[in-house]
């Protein structure tokens, strides 16, 4: 097995190979389009806003070669908003592998934006990346933009409304929380990518 994390800049970088080392994983951090090409599983890692996100991606020019693989991959937080068609953060342009659009999440009195903490996964769909996921199950959150529920929702969450927790389009998949920092969910769902 050839892990990469695909290095675009994400500060989450660091938090989810050291989640995949407790795996028993040793992923690649790089740019290198060949590498990422070769690679049996490619995460996407992203924390920040989509119009930097993509921007880095496309110095990289690592767009078509992200949109043209065919082995698992996994996009994490901003990752996973950037697998989809568009973002209305910076009216940004995204990968367009997951048919789906980022909107904002609504705000209102009691309810915080960003969305911060731990809350509840619903699983939506089978999948053998939810595999083991039970009811009641949490994950640690850190978004202001959201992807809607729709027919590639494999998890959902609640925050003031229904939101994809986590999304599947082939062999593209996104997680919205950080299964790095999410304990024994998160690194069962890891551990689950990684056995596809």
């Amino acid at each position: 097995m050839r892990v990469v994390l695909v290095d675009a800049g994400g500060t989450n970088i660091g938090s989810v190979r050291y989640a995949l080392q407790r795996l028993g994983t040793d992923a690649a951090l790089t740019a290198d389009p060949a590498r990422i090409r070769a690679a049996s599983h490619v995460i996407l890692p992203g924390v920040g806003a989509a119009g930097p996100g993509m921007r880095r991606l496309r110095d990289a020019g690592l767009v078509e070669v992200l949109r043209g693989l065919t082995q698992p991959v996994l996009g994490v937080c901003l990752g996973m908003q950037l697998l989809c068609e568009r973002s209305e953060e910076d009216d940004t342009e995204c990968l367009g592998v997951v048919p789906a659009a980022v909107r904002r999440m609504p705000g209102a009195p009691g309810l915080r934006v960003p969305h911060m903490g731990w809350n509840t996964l619903r699983a939506t769909a089978s999948h053998p990346l939810t595999e083991g996921l039970r009811e009641r199950d949490t994950a640690y959150f850190v978004h202001s933009y959201a992807v809607p529920v729709g027919d590639y929702t494999l998890v959902s969450s609640e925050h003031g409304q229904p939101f994809s927790a986590a999304v599947g389009a082939g062999n593209f998949m996104g997680m919205q929380f950080h299964p790095e920092r999410s304990a024994s969910v998160g690194a069962q769902l890891l551990r689950n990518f990684l056995s596809l």
